[in-house]
């Protein structure tokens, strides 16, 4: 399905045949899900938050403007319903040290994690991964699981482009450092 077919289920919606709704929340369901969950990180949360999405989207709907594609837009209230569930509930997160960061050459990271077999390297990935704060996950997910584009991923977060494109760069900047330090280490992490 495509935006036209959104376009003409949200028509269909604005006059009165509500049912057609359902058609939204089966397609976008899973990506909303996956949204708000590497944001409130509980699954509970996340379904609650799924569902709240989806009723401000529907209650909103006649205020869609279809300037942007209504993926984006839905998007853009599930960041932000699952951003202010977080802020009532403070979630501490482990940082990396940006600091450390600056004193890493991609170059010889890159060279370290190609000695990996690909498997290694998405087990050293995923595990660095989950070391990363809730809107950095976020943001990787956005830009490479779900393939949104910087104009997208600005329009969802209330970020420039151009802050978009630096905290990404930063954020693999970030997963590269941790993969050194788990290969550095002898990956015992990988067992985990």
């Amino acid at each position: 399905m495509n935006q036209p077919d959104d376009n003409l289920l949200i028509q269909k919606i604005l006059e009165g045949n509500t049912g057609a709704y359902s058609v939204i929340v089966d397609k976008y369901k899973d990506l909303v899900y996956s949204v708000v969950l590497k944001i409130v990180k509980s699954r509970e949360e996340a379904e609650e938050t799924a569902q709240d999405t989806f009723l401000k989207a529907y209650h909103a709907l006649p205020a869609f403007k279809r300037e942007a594609k209504f993926s984006t837009w839905l998007f853009r209230i599930a960041y932000n319903t699952a951003i202010s569930k977080t802020r009532r509930k403070l979630v501490t997160t482990l940082a990396i040290d940006d600091k450390l960061i600056e004193n890493y050459s991609t170059d010889e990271i890159r060279e370290n994690i190609g000695q990996l077999d690909e498997e290694e390297q998405i087990k050293v990935l995923q595990k660095a991964i989950q070391l990363l704060g809730n809107e950095d996950q976020l943001l990787i997910n956005l830009f490479y699981r779900n393939r949104q584009s910087v104009e997208e991923i600005a329009s969802i977060t209330g970020l420039s482009e151009a802050n978009v494109k630096v905290k990404l760069h930063r954020i693999r900047k970030k997963l590269y450092v941790e993969m050194e330090s788990r290969i550095k280490t002898g990956i015992p992490q990988l067992r985990n």
